[in-house]
């Protein structure tokens, strides 16, 4: 089996090609030729030097693939237009599955994400809940590009299946730093009530949900969500990291409002001048915006089991920060 993926250098893209190479396949991966990809190169990942903006670049990579996954895309990048997000995020999304076409891949997974639900409110959404137009430039076109997908895998009769996963965490992953940092520090302030729910998985177990969603037959023409067992409270989320790491959860609290004002402040003067924000709406949204979501399907119809349990996977993404000396 071989296999072709997209934002292969990311720390989804990397983990999946690593999965997907212990599973014995050939793993072709596109990278951009100013990207690391050393790692992945000694792991015995083959390099398409290109872009999803180049659709002979892609072409060459779904050479010869029994299954693409589509995993790249500009996150959230200070200066980024949204010419930009949209060349990328949506248009690289339709060059990448007429290439899957042209080339005779059977299967193709998009990589979507759970924020097309905006937020979901304590109640736990599942694949039916209503999507949200999104002023953020990221979310926004990434609901886009699913809505094409969609459109394109009916229109080329294509085994297509789209995967939104939530957030991402574990041993390389540097997003969650500045949290457990702060905790371990004694320097956390908590935004809001504490009480908004989220949902993380585990790198490994969203990396074993992708490849079930490229090579189970049941997947296709379906739409799952990603996530892990658990919907918890911010407050028991930094609890059970002060725990790990030492620290306490929080000394003190203050009301979002002021804070997601002061962050739509800093964006408005950083981002002409190309400048990343200090503040940003969706980092005070980590703090104000329900992530809650319902597995039942991905179990259901691709036997998919998140295998780390919350606290195990905290544990391995603290142990990796001291590791690296970051914490």
């Amino acid at each position: 089996m071989r296999a072709f993926v997209t934002g292969a250098t990311g720390f989804a893209g990397s983990n999946l090609c690593r999965a997907i190479l212990s599973r014995g396949w050939e793993v072709r991966a596109l990278a951009r030729s100013t990207s690391k990809v050393d790692a992945l190169r000694a792991a015995g990942v083959e390099i398409v030097t290109g872009d999803v903006r180049d659709v002979g670049s892609l072409l060459r990579g779904m050479e010869g693939a029994d299954v693409a996954f589509h995993l790249a895309a500009i996150f959230r990048e200070a200066g980024k237009s949204d010419a930009e997000y949209q060349a990328v995020n949506v248009d690289g999304t339709r060059n990448a599955i007429e290439a899957a076409v042209r080339a005779h891949v059977p299967r193709f997974v998009h990589c979507s994400t759970v924020g097309v639900h905006g937020d979901t409110g304590p109640t736990p959404a599942n694949e039916d809940s209503p999507l949200v137009e999104s002023d953020d430039s990221y979310n926004r076109t990434k609901l886009a590009a699913e809505r094409l997908a969609r459109e394109a895998f009916s229109r080329y009769s294509l085994a297509g299946t789209i995967v939104r996963p939530s957030a991402g965490y574990g041993p390389g992953e540097l997003r969650y730093l500045k949290l457990f940092r702060g905790i371990a520090r004694n320097r956390f302030v908590m935004i809001g009530s504490g009480e908004t729910r989220q949902n993380f998985a585990f790198i490994d177990d969203l990396c074993e949900g992708m490849i079930l969603a490229g090579t189970r037959p049941e997947a296709a023409g379906e739409t799952f969500l990603l996530a892990g067992e658990e919907n918890v409270t911010l407050a028991d989320l930094t609890t059970r990291i002060a725990h790990i790491v030492g620290g306490k959860p929080w000394r003190v609290r203050v009301p979002a409002w002021p804070v997601m004002l002061a962050a739509a402040a800093c964006e408005v003067l950083c981002k002409p001048l190309g400048i990343e924000p200090p503040l940003h709406r969706r980092r005070v949204g980590f703090f104000t915006v329900h992530r809650a979501f319902d597995i039942s399907k991905a179990k259901r119809v691709l036997g998919y089991r998140p295998r780390v349990p919350l606290d195990k996977g905290l544990r391995a993404t603290a142990d990796w920060y001291r590791a690296e000396g970051l914490l």
